[in-house]
């Protein structure tokens, strides 16, 4: 997914911090930079700091250290209702005794705006989330959909710099959400404006970004386009966060560039690109994505690390057939295979030789 992004400064969190209790540090030194028309998402697991950073920039928590900047401006000081910061939450916000159009107009009344443009500004915005027949209706006479789409529509009705979203499709079933995942997208790229999503949910994140920041313990782990934080993931956490990633414990052997060989805990020796591994004798995990593993040989890749399995369970999933193995040690291995015409389905108990491209398994640090 391309960048959108026109600057690298558009909203700066600078050496920030954030403590509720004055001794524990639920942000830590987070420095980030989010260019003009980005989306961006802080993606993480409960209590990693992600929605703290997003309530602190909306105006909601105080930063305990440090500085935030919109277009150039420090808001640290500045209240939510004048930072110009559309917001969208999970539970919707909307308010349920008014109709939708009285909802979309109250941000627009806080902000003076007169009738007739108050009016067209409504119908523009419910226009955008084809929610144009819905001016009159109450919030309880929605579906789930149809409520988020009305308070994506009040975030984005008084025209704002900036639109923050806290897991706004938590609520709604695999099918819809997966629906307004694509048009939230589609926004964003014809209004051109700037996002910041907090999600701990990695396929929505991966779909939608420009850059994801992974976020853990308070620190950002890595920050990358979505594709870069797949395939080279920086450390084991972001590997084992980001997809499904098998892991095979060993100890580094040789080192030299780009290239290290790894002795894992079975005793077998696999060539593998170093990470975040710095000597040789350091423990290490391989890092190799399911859907990289082989095993017909006119499908290896040249090159190909060839190591024994035996065929532990094979579970048919309509697209794809997921394979665990036992492989050297491990009785978690997973293999992804295809479901086309001619596959070769595998049976338990069955033995034979896997392969993967040496780029494809990745020594990360241990822990």
């Amino acid at each position: 997914m391309t960048n959108a992004a026109t600057n690298d400064g558009f909203v700066t969190f600078d050496r920030v911090q954030k403590s509720y209790d004055g001794e524990t540090l639920v942000v830590k030194d987070l420095n980030l930079s989010i260019g003009k028309g980005e989306f961006l998402t802080m993606l993480g697991p409960s209590g990693s700091g992600k929605t703290t950073c997003l309530m602190m920039l909306a105006g909601f928590e105080t930063a305990t250290n440090g500085e935030i900047r919109l277009d150039g401006q420090p808001i640290n000081q500045v209240p939510p209702h004048k930072r110009g910061i559309g917001m969208v939450f999970q539970n919707y916000a909307l308010f349920p005794h008014m109709s939708v159009g009285e909802n979309l107009a109250f941000p627009l009344e806080v902000r003076g705006i007169g009738k007739s443009e108050r009016e067209e500004k409504i119908m523009r915005a419910l226009d955008m989330v084809q929610m144009g027949d819905f001016v009159n209706r109450r919030p309880a006479q929605l579906s789930g959909g149809q409520q988020q789409r009305i308070a994506l529509a009040r975030a984005l009705v008084f025209d704002p710099k900036l639109v923050l979203m806290d897991e706004p499709l938590g609520a709604l079933d695999k099918q819809l959400r997966e629906h307004m995942q694509f048009e939230i997208k589609h926004l964003h790229e014809s209004l051109g404006i700037t996002v910041v999503y907090v999600t701990h949910d990695q396929g929505e994140a991966l779909t939608m970004s420009d850059r994801v920041a992974v976020f853990n313990d308070g620190r950002i782990q890595q920050l990358a386009p979505p594709d870069e934080l797949y395939e080279r993931p920086k450390n084991s956490f972001v590997a084992q966060f980001i997809g499904e990633n098998n892991k095979l414990p060993g100890k580094v052997e040789t080192l030299s560039g780009d290239r290290c060989t790894v002795r894992l805990a079975s005793g077998e020796l696999i060539d593998v690109t170093p990470v975040n591994v710095r000597s040789v004798g350091q423990e290490t995990l391989v890092s190799i994505r399911p859907e990289r593993i082989e095993f017909k040989p006119e499908m290896m890749p040249e090159g190909a690390h060839m190591i024994s399995a035996e065929v532990l369970e094979v579970v048919y999933m309509g697209d794809i057939f997921r394979t665990r193995m036992r492989v050297a040690g491990s009785d978690d291995f997973v293999m992804k295979s295809r479901n086309t015409i001619g596959q070769t389905k595998l049976t338990p108990g069955e033995r034979l030789k896997i392969g993967w491209h040496p780029e494809d398994a990745r020594a990360l640090n241990a822990n």
